[in-house]
């Protein structure tokens, strides 16, 4: 593994400095990959050397170190099964992520028996863990080697809007093993920026975004982001958003998900609608037969345009919402159903939760 420079340690940074499990913490925050950059690490340990810093927000910090540092160190398949006994821990223990998952399955697909919704459930678990020890294991990529890892599966479609010449907004979720479907796109030749929130632990966010950066991607933060977004696209570049998280009635529409109403981004038919690029559908499939991920593509999703822009925004968005609920009827057990999706209900609206 490729190491940092020496940190010349004064002041603050002589607490840290004192445990040499913490230094070799800031030596795993610099991986190696095709794009990191050293400065990054300088930069984590500035912040962590930082006196007002909560003592949590280290400890999670080392927390997450030991772990990308044990699952990417070892073999892709022992990272795969550490993560599958790492996921059946967290099923056993998460009891309040569990009762989340089982209720937004009644919601959604109430047609499934007690018995399927726990097999989903543990899927979704399941799914977790192989996203854990993928992350983990990002480093490790590269061009040569990307192919044993993950295949394309519809890459005509992705081709053919990036030859319209006005850029590409991927369509996407947390599906699969997510953080792993930009990165192996950018390894296979197609680098792009991803919008984001930022991890409320700045030391944990940097670490990730040091992993999520190391094959050439770049990362926008979801604040603020729509002119890097709009200049990107204008390069006939491609950005990916995802938009199967709840949001607030301000930033949202209510536009149906499974049949239920769902506070969903406007941001995607808001650049569509203004720019033009080519909407395009993209997840991570875990494939199990193969043992390998699909980086799916689906055909670009048409734009409704009739002039009134609420109404187009709203028509579009129900459009995406719609594209993702056939990814995840068909591989349920790959989408994040730990996640409150139906938290903020329309005025009037009971509560889901």
């Amino acid at each position: 593994m490729e190491r940092c420079p020496a940190p010349h340690l004064t002041g603050a940074d002589r607490s840290v400095a004192a445990n040499p499990c913490i230094l070799s913490a800031f030596d795993v925050a610099c991986p190696a990959g095709p794009g990191i950059d050293p400065r990054g690490s300088r930069s984590i340990r500035n912040l962590a050397s930082r006196p007002d810093l909560p003592i949590r927000s280290r400890l999670e910090y080392y927390a997450a170190v030991a772990v990308v540092s044990v699952l990417g160190a070892i073999p892709r398949s022992a990272a795969l099964t550490a993560g599958r006994l790492v996921a059946w821990i967290t099923f056993q223990l998460s009891k309040r992520l569990r009762a989340i998952a089982e209720h937004n399955l009644k919601l959604a697909l109430p047609e499934l028996s007690q018995a399927g919704r726990e097999q989903i459930v543990r899927g979704v678990f399941a799914n977790l863990g192989r996203l854990l020890a993928e992350f983990c294991q990002l480093p490790k990529l590269d061009a040569r080697n990307v192919s044993e890892c993950v295949i394309y599966d519809g890459y005509e479609n992705f081709a053919k809007a990036l030859d319209r010449g006005q850029g590409v907004l991927f369509l996407t979720a947390h599906y699969g093993a997510w953080e792993l479907c930009p990165y192996a796109h950018a390894l296979y030749g197609h680098p792009l920026k991803f919008v984001v929130r930022p991890i409320d632990n700045p030391l944990v966010d940097q670490l990730v975004n040091r992993y999520r950066m190391g094959s050439g991607n770049q990362i926008i933060e979801k604040k603020n982001s729509l002119r890097e977004i709009l200049v990107t696209l204008k390069r006939g570049e491609a950005v990916g958003i995802l938009i199967d998280q709840n949001t607030f009635r301000e930033a949202g529409v209510f536009a149906p998900f499974f049949n239920i109403p769902a506070c969903t981004t406007t941001s995607l038919a808001t650049i569509a609608l203004r720019t033009g690029a080519a909407v395009v559908p993209g997840v991570l499939i875990w494939d199990a037969a193969l043992r390998k991920h699909r980086l799916r593509f689906e055909p670009p999703v048409p734009l409704l345009q009739t002039g009134n822009k609420q109404e187009d925004i709203l028509a579009n968005t129900t459009r995406y919402n719609q594209v993702l609920e056939e990814l995840v009827r068909k591989h349920p057990e790959q989408w994040l159903w730990v996640h409150r999706r139906w938290k903020t209900r329309p005025e009037g609206v009971e509560e889901l939760y």
